[in-house]
């Protein structure tokens, strides 16, 4: 299993930006700075494996961090799992975010035939991302 932790504020992939000026699209700055870190997260946990090449199961958990606006008692039940967080980034645009994880964990994210995502509200924001294979059978299904 591979695990890979990114702390700081989690962030979903943002829409790519169209210029009707230039008629050219680009992907905001913060999601291509986003995607780098978490690439080079991913790299110092793969130090140097070869990328998978299987079907896999991703597990994602996402932890953002809680207003300072907010009451202690809000506080305390969201820490405590009691309240989770329905704001945005939707869930996914988390998953999108995986693209970043293309050549560096695996080939290509099409590997992934099996994915989990969940928020929750912690005082340490971050984001967990869990890869582990899928044993296939060798021989056919119907056989």
């Amino acid at each position: 299993m591979i695990e890979i932790v990114l702390a700081g504020p989690p962030m979903g992939k943002e829409r790519v930006r169209f210029v009707k000026a230039t008629g050219r699209t680009f992907t905001p700055e913060r999601t291509v700075n986003y995607e780098s870190r978490l690439a080079l997260a991913a790299q110092q946990v793969m130090a140097g494996r070869a990328l998978l090449d299987a079907p896999l199961s991703v597990e994602m958990n996402v932890y953002m961090a809680i207003a300072e606006s907010k009451p202690k008692k809000w506080k305390a039940a969201a820490l405590a799992g009691e309240i989770r967080p329905t704001k945005k980034p939707d869930l996914d645009n988390f998953a999108k975010i995986l693209d970043a994880l293309n050549m560096v964990v695996w080939i290509d994210d099409s590997q992934i035939v099996q994915m989990a995502i969940t928020k929750h509200y912690s005082a340490a924001p971050r984001m967990e991302i869990r890869v582990r294979e899928i044993n296939q059978p060798t021989e056919g299904i119907f056989a």
